[in-house]
């Protein structure tokens, strides 16, 4: 994906990891769409991308999760023929037992990491299909694998985007269309805000750090990107224990001899 003439679209491209990605990706040979709230950010970055890499760079402020301006933006990426790359980077997090979670904020979490990323997925398929060429990138999260007391939410959304992502893979397989999935875990952004971490420091990857790891492991084919995964066995084991689960569970629909059910009579 390099000296390309095509627009990429990144959502929550104000700041942290979208931000980022803009800039790799305007070295990249890349024009920009950057799609984020704070439009005072978008400028600025706007102004210096164009400064940076002599890019054209167009930004919509836009809240993913007003449905409105999601439409906006998901007819922007069905309407044209020119974006290449579509980078869902807006997400949101709500950390608290299901017993006292904000409501409201689950839901807009749910609207914005699920919902928006969605839309904006199958808005852009339809036109990289036709052309046979194009890239998703899907930001995931390591705690897609973790069931988490105090994050049900988080991570059902991230566990939602892993396997949104590995579904496009898979019907993608045979085409030049590509989805990658980038899984990391605690990154230096504003994503905790004025809350303290619950990590140690030393968790943490800087979101320059990250980027840079998804485009060397998308260089190398690699379409499940764990930037913090030293033994890559550790995610062949776990997908390969997925796919021997997969098979058991759908040979046959006969009652488990440990529930005490009869099996069904033959028609």
């Amino acid at each position: 994906m390099t000296d390309s003439r095509t627009y990429a679209l990144v959502t929550g491209a104000s700041s942290g990891i979208g931000a980022i990605y803009a800039d790799r990706l305007a070295a990249r040979g890349h024009d920009l769409i950057l799609v984020a709230r704070r439009r005072d950010r978008l400028e600025a970055l706007a102004a210096r991308l164009r400064q940076d890499h002599g890019r054209q760079v167009e930004i919509h402020a836009a809240d993913l999760g007003d449905p409105e301006d999601l439409a906006r933006i998901e007819a922007l990426v069905s309407g044209r023929d020119d974006i290449g790359v579509l980078v869902n980077n807006a997400g949101l997090g709500a950390g608290a037992p299901s017993v006292s979670a904000d409501r409201d904020a689950v839901a807009t979490l749910i609207k914005i990491n699920v919902l928006a990323l969605t839309r904006l997925c199958l808005a852009a398929t339809p036109r990289f299909a036709a052309r046979d060429d194009g890239l998703i990138i899907n930001i995931g999260s390591v705690i897609a694998v973790i069931p988490s007391a105090t994050a049900a939410a988080y991570s059902g959304s991230k566990a939602y985007v892993l396997n949104f992502s590995r579904s496009l893979q898979s019907e993608f397989s045979k085409t030049n269309v590509k989805v990658q999935v980038v899984m990391p875990g605690p990154v230096r952004t504003e994503f905790f805000g004025d809350r303290p971490p619950p990590f140690p420091d030393e968790l943490f990857m800087s979101p320059e750090t990250v980027v840079d790891i998804a485009f060397q492991a998308l260089d190398q084919g690699e379409l499940v990107c764990w930037p913090t995964l030293h033994d890559l066995q550790a995610w062949t084991v776990f997908d390969d224990a997925r796919r021997t689960l997969s098979k058991a569970v759908s040979q046959t629909a006969v009652p488990p001899a440990r529930y005490g059910l009869p099996a069904p009579e033959a028609a």
